[in-house]
């Protein structure tokens, strides 16, 4: 059966949930309204009185309408702040009811004949920061589906996936993204480095201020300013910002020598691009280094069956909360453990060795080392080693060397 993925855009005012399988030539996104392209869902559920059955989206809001009843909006935010909000005399958790929301919008894809659960789901938000992880960690426990299938981007990276994922006339060169809605107006870069294998991709963001008065002029003024510069293949417009009929002077801009396109899906549809990449369902030849990913690769060297080779532990373009290595050697020669730190586009490493002060004297190959190495920023690693010894032979003392590297 051809693996099958979720993608699920959450902002603060709505979501939006596309799903892909092997055989589709891009994702689809779930419509509120059949035949349309209404895909914006808002993030709000409320409850229908009697019989208890949870609403969302803008069924929840005409029903708290029709039957003057109590529909709860802005569930991200309240979640993140861990606020209790009352729904009818009762006091809930706003945690629980951002999981019944994203409950309900799997629901719209189990409709349409999917598993219980998706392969891998992966949720996608403007900012994907340490306090959203938590967050959406806790609903995979809640709808105990295996951490593993759980996948979590920011924006920018869902752009990276959705704009490489393009057919080659369209990504052959840069691409640019505005994001435009509440007020503010992102311009992401997309530029690969070509000379490098795999290609290292990175997205330069610059924020300007709102476009208040005459927003087709000033964003022609953008355009010009922000595509110069550059040869740019293609050019997405994504936002509530960008509604209306407004654009004439900065459409002839953008489409000068470049491809545009706008909608409210990319997101989404990127994230589901990134499950089947990271399920290796697609050849991939590119890393991304932004903001949260690692910037170095760390390696053993190791000898397998007399064979030396290089054991990966760090790989660049990880992000650096979900990113970690452990194995075990057997240590021989001395006291020291040596990690080869390489950047994605060097081919010299750094060795950096760190010593087992006080490991006790054994024969040559009978010292068995637990070697564990975890990000705890995107510019620091914690290496933790300790001492298993080799089992009748030499019992191990469990001591424990903790170091941490800025890289």
């Amino acid at each position: 059966m051809a693996e099958r993925y979720v993608g699920i855009d959450l902002n603060e005012k709505y979501a939006m949930i596309s799903y892909y399988a092997q055989g589709m030539s891009e994702p689809g996104t779930f419509s509120m309204v059949t035949g349309s392209e209404i895909y914006q869902i808002p993030v709000c559920v409320s409850r229908k009185k009697g019989t208890g059955q949870w609403l969302y989206g803008d069924e929840a809001k005409k029903y708290a309408k029709e039957e003057k009843g109590c529909c709860i909006d802005g569930l991200l935010k309240k979640a993140l702040s861990a606020e209790p909000v009352e729904m009818d005399g009762t006091i809930y958790d706003s945690s629980e009811l951002l999981f019944i929301f994203l409950k309900k919008l799997l629901g719209l894809w189990q409709q349409g004949g999917g598993e219980v659960w998706p392969q891998r789901l992966v949720i996608t938000s403007e900012n994907m920061n340490l306090e959203h992880r938590k967050l959406l960690g806790l609903f995979a426990e809640w709808l105990k589906l295996p951490s593993e299938r759980l996948l979590l981007l920011d924006y920018r990276e869902s752009f990276y996936y959705y704009a490489l994922s393009q057919p080659s006339e369209l990504c052959v060169h840069d691409a640019v993204l505005y994001y435009y809605t509440v007020g503010k107006l992102f311009c992401w870069k997309l530029n690969h480095d070509r000379r490098t294998a795999p290609q290292v991709v990175t997205i330069e963001e610059k924020r300007y201020d709102a476009i208040l008065k005459e927003r087709d002029e000033e964003f022609a003024d953008i355009a010009e300013e922000s595509l110069s510069g550059n040869i740019v293949s293609s050019v997405y417009l994504i936002g509530d910002g960008f509604d209306g009929e407004w654009m004439k002077k900065s459409l002839a801009v953008i489409c000068r020598g470049r491809r545009a396109f706008m909608g409210k899906n990319l997101f989404s549809k990127g994230a589901c691009y990134a499950a089947a990449v990271k399920s290796g369902q697609t050849d991939w030849p590119y890393v991304y280094m932004g903001d949260n990913e690692l910037n170095i690769n760390i390696s053993l060297r190791v000898k397998n069956r007399e064979k030396t080779e290089f054991l990966s532990l760090i790989t660049a373009g990880e992000n650096w909360y979900e990113a970690g290595g452990e194995c075990e050697v057997i240590l021989s020669g001395s006291h020291t453990v040596d990690f080869w730190f390489q950047p994605p586009r060097s081919k010299e490493a750094v060795v950096r060795s760190l010593e087992l002060s006080g490991l006790p004297q054994r024969p040559d190959k009978t010292t068995r080392l637990r070697i564990s190495v975890k990000p705890i920023a995107a510019d620091k690693i914690q290496f933790r080693i300790m001492d298993m010894g080799f089992g009748e032979i030499a019992k191990g003392s469990e001591q424990v060397w903790e170091y941490t590297i800025a890289v």
